[in-house]
């Protein structure tokens, strides 16, 4: 994964804060490795010490960055956060490519990632809505405003392909990005559940075919 700077930065401990961008600084990797562990396993199941030891920091460390366990948590979700909306950006805002054909390339880069990773990893925020029972109220809160940022991108690339003439322009776009978010998450999880990408295929053609259709409501 690539080394992102996390804008939850603001306590003040005396540490050097440029340091700790760095992708080879104490927090940097705590993060980056955090995000790859809890991405495969989830938040409840793993424990500090795989974290610590992965990443190469004595758990002394540990509390020099993060209060506690739910204040990591909340800083690998807005890491996460930050690398996909990146992405997003990238696919979605590619003027080189049409609204639509941008939006297949994201289904498309996320259907090879899950590939990749032989559908070891999920997305960091399906796993935590999935642990929400157990995981601190704090984490509700900040999810939902993760998932509203990533409809918001997506509404943006199918406001696009309507002026574009792709997307008939009786379309809600915000109501189907949303509807997007939802099936997809659970696209993800039956794909991961069942080592294959057909989950993801029939979702993603699905949801094409529906946001392209024209309007049976016209009136007379």
């Amino acid at each position: 994964m690539e080394a992102i700077e996390v804008a939850v930065q603001s306590r003040g401990r005396g540490r050097p804060r440029k340091d700790q961008s760095q992708p080879d600084a104490p927090r940097a990797r705590l993060l980056r490795q955090g995000v790859t562990i809890l991405t495969e396993k989830g938040f409840s199941a793993v424990g500090i010490d795989e974290i610590l030891a992965t990443a190469g920091v004595p758990k002394g460390s540990f509390y020099h960055y993060f209060d506690s366990k739910e204040d990591f948590g909340l800083a690998l979700l807005d890491y996460y956060d930050q690398h996909f909306l990146r992405k997003l950006d990238r696919w979605f805002l590619d003027e080189g490519m049409s609204p639509l054909d941008r939006f297949r390339a994201f289904i498309a880069d996320a259907r090879e990632i899950m590939e990749r990773f032989e559908f070891r990893r999920s997305c960091l925020v399906g796993h935590l809505g999935q642990e929400m029972g157990v995981l601190p109220e704090s984490f509700r809160h900040r999810l939902i405003k993760v998932l509203e940022g990533w409809e918001e991108r997506t509404a943006g690339c199918f406001r696009a392909a309507q002026q574009a003439g792709e997307v008939p322009v009786n379309i809600d776009c915000e109501k189907m990005a949303r509807f997007f978010w939802i099936g997809w998450e659970g696209a993800v999880l039956r794909a991961r559940l069942e080592c294959d990408p057909v989950a993801l295929d029939v979702f993603s053609e699905g949801f094409l075919e529906m946001l392209t259709m024209e309007s049976v409501e016209r009136k007379k």
